[in-house]
């Protein structure tokens, strides 16, 4: 009886996990109910590879805590990081419906607990249900036109913009941030991310990286440390986004 309560305990917890996803945002309980009931949870420890650019692909995954690297190796074997992803976050969607090569290796940083959704099962899924089909190639179409739209935009940004939009992206995603209290009762971001992967995420160079988040220091807006950003004022940051 309690293996059993467990199991729809864990169904229910995936379906509002689900739910929380762009993708799947717009399902009806039950549709994700069903689509809980093929997922599997998954644990990976730090430096472990999830995904690995290259190789076929037949499982997304929804993260539930930890975070995870997402780099792409260019010509010259110099690997470049893409973005981070954090608890509610998807990736390898497009493997949900088969046949995917992954276009990037994603890393885990720290411990994670994932859950994964293999296509056949999915598959199976859709097939009874493909009214939910639907509205899952819907939400992956829009989230191709966000990413290229924000990729559009990116070409024409300084490096200010960049590094701003990155820490704001970071932050809105919560992935790997945390909000602290300060003596004075003042609340601060902590973004766990250092110069280099922020300048790798945001397209730039380390050192006008640093010269920026200097120039954010010195107006207040963030102190940038080891290892981390505390940022005091979110939205005098977004006012450097354009």
């Amino acid at each position: 009886m309690a293996t059993t309560s467990g199991r729809r305990d864990s169904a229910q917890s995936i379906a509002e996990l689900l739910g929380r996803v762009s993708i799947f945002s717009d399902l009806s309980p039950g549709e994700l109910s069903r689509i809980a009931q093929v997922a599997v949870p998954r644990r990976f420890s730090p430096d472990s590879v999830i995904i690995r650019e290259g190789d076929p692909g037949d499982t997304c995954y929804l993260m539930r805590s930890g975070r995870a690297r997402v780099t792409r190796e260019h010509a010259g074997g110099r690997t470049i990081t893409l973005t981070n992803v954090g608890p509610g976050e998807i990736f390898g969607e497009l493997a949900m419906f088969g046949g995917e090569v992954r276009s990037a290796t994603v890393e885990a940083i720290e411990d994670v607990e994932l859950v994964a959704i293999l296509a056949d099962d999915l598959k199976r899924v859709l097939k009874d249900h493909p009214e939910t089909a639907v509205k899952l190639l819907g939400a992956l179409a829009q989230k191709l036109r966000d990413a290229n739209e924000r990729l559009s935009r990116q070409s024409f940004q300084k490096v200010s913009s960049r590094v701003a939009g990155v820490l704001m992206r970071l932050i809105e995603s919560e992935s790997g941030t945390r909000v602290i209290e300060s003596p004075d009762n003042e609340v601060e971001i902590v973004v766990h991310a250092t110069q280099a992967e922020l300048a790798q995420l945001a397209g730039a160079s380390r050192e006008a990286t640093s010269r920026f988040l200097a120039t954010l220091q010195r107006a207040g807006v963030l102190n940038s440390r080891r290892g981390r950003v505390l940022v005091h004022d979110p939205q005098a940051l977004r006012r450097y986004i354009y």
